[in-house]
């Protein structure tokens, strides 16, 4: 999920909060679907009061106007090659459910994930080109072109994570590294995008629990 702090949810990027699942949540690789509600509930209330608290503290953003251009042209861009060759967004869409379902799915081995990361690759060049039929209005085939970008992410991010982590922990079962390790489970894995546009994998050292945390996991066992 997106890196926040613990106590004001605030992501890395000043200004910018997450909660619930999006977060990671409280149970890290044992997500538990019951609990979700609760997640959002208490962590949303969290966001909602340090968001607060830092829009009072500094005041309203100015975004560059050239900025604002660019989104709305990347935005608008599917609609407008309307008479271009490209392949409309569901094919793109279907296509990476059905690899990252057979080669990222419940049970993972590094060389179908390798494989995985080149169907990523390739699907990003193809969603450069998408086209999408009709106007802004009521057009479901925009927004899932739209979405393409953010899936393909997360796909990639999801796929080096599993990659790296060269054991089973949690929902991940790697058949190659059938066993949990200890050190393994010291640090968890942080994807971010590096300066030439590339996604990185990097380990950090994971935040040792409290005495109070280790005595509520101990009672919970």
């Amino acid at each position: 999920g997106i890196r926040v702090d613990g106590d004001t949810q605030m992501s890395t990027i000043p200004g910018l909060y997450a909660a619930g699942e999006c977060a990671a949540g409280l149970h890290g690789a044992n997500r538990l679907g019951g609990n979700s509600l609760s997640d959002l509930l208490v962590f949303g209330m969290r966001a909602g009061k340090y968001a607060a608290e830092f829009a009072k503290k500094n005041g309203a953003v100015k975004v560059a106007d050239a900025q604002v251009g660019s989104a709305a042209k990347e935005a608008l861009a599917p609609i407008e090659r309307q008479s271009g060759s490209g392949e409309g967004p569901y094919q793109i869409q279907y296509a990476l459910q059905d690899f990252m379902q057979d080669l990222v799915g419940i049970v993972r081995v590094e060389d179908d994930m390798k494989k995985a990361l080149e169907h990523i690759g390739a699907l990003n060049e193809r969603a450069e080109k998408v086209v999408v039929q009709g106007n802004r209005e009521y057009n479901p085939g925009w927004h899932t072109a739209l979405d393409l970008k953010n899936l393909l992410t997360v796909s990639e991010a999801v796929t080096l994570a599993a990659i790296e982590r060269k054991e089973s922990r949690g929902a991940q079962f790697r058949d190659d590294y059938p066993e949990k390790s200890a050190e393994r489970g010291k640090y968890n894995l942080v994807a971010k995008k590096e300066s030439d546009g590339t996604m990185s994998v990097k380990k950090v050292p994971r935040i040792e629990p409290t005495a109070e945390q280790n005595q509520i996991i101990e009672e919970m066992k």
